[in-house]
């Protein structure tokens, strides 16, 4: 398709779209900020999309856009939350400033990205590991696998982890 009428095709879907989506994601978050933000994310996958002229019903297409970004949104917001819920037990002499907390929130939502692509067995083998303390034995004994497929999970999120914070 040529490049101008792909532009003219996501230009007609924003047009009629944008208010109407805008509007629905309202019900969805707290702020009109967060509404224009998922909005303008949605048309930006829209505009990454190969083919905006053979969408049959752009509605539809839109709300599972907005709706995978909205869930995005929301664990992000989850995490903060925890994160400042975390802070708020801190000593003040270990508060982080500014600066520290949006390079350690970044850090955290990377670590976020890559423990959830982890396939699940993976996943919860770290999981029970970090956030339960369970040991590896107990782990294998919980999930009902050998211990070196425990030490096998746990070397394969390791990487992971590390690997999204050093890219």
């Amino acid at each position: 398709m040529p490049p101008v009428q792909f532009h003219a095709d996501v230009d007609v879907i924003f047009r009629q779209n944008h208010a109407w989506l805008r509007s629905r994601l309202m019900r969805h978050v707290s702020s009109h900020s967060d509404a224009e933000d998922v909005a303008s994310e949605t048309f930006l996958q829209l505009a990454q999309y190969s083919a905006p002229s053979q969408i049959l019903e752009p509605r539809a297409f839109l709300s599972t856009l907005a709706k995978r970004i909205l869930i995005k949104l929301w664990q992000r917001q989850d995490l903060e939350k925890a994160y400042a819920d975390t802070l708020r037990h801190m000593p003040e002499a270990v508060a982080l400033s500014p600066e520290e907390h949006a390079i350690l929130m970044e850090a955290i939502c990377q670590i976020d990205r890559a423990i959830a692509a982890l396939p699940l067995p993976v996943k919860t083998a770290f999981l029970l590991s970090r956030l339960d303390g369970l040991s590896y034995p107990q782990i294998a004994a919980y999930m009902g696998i050998s211990l070196a497929t425990v030490e096998r999970h746990m070397k394969r999120a390791l990487l992971q982890c590390v690997s999204c914070t050093t890219a």
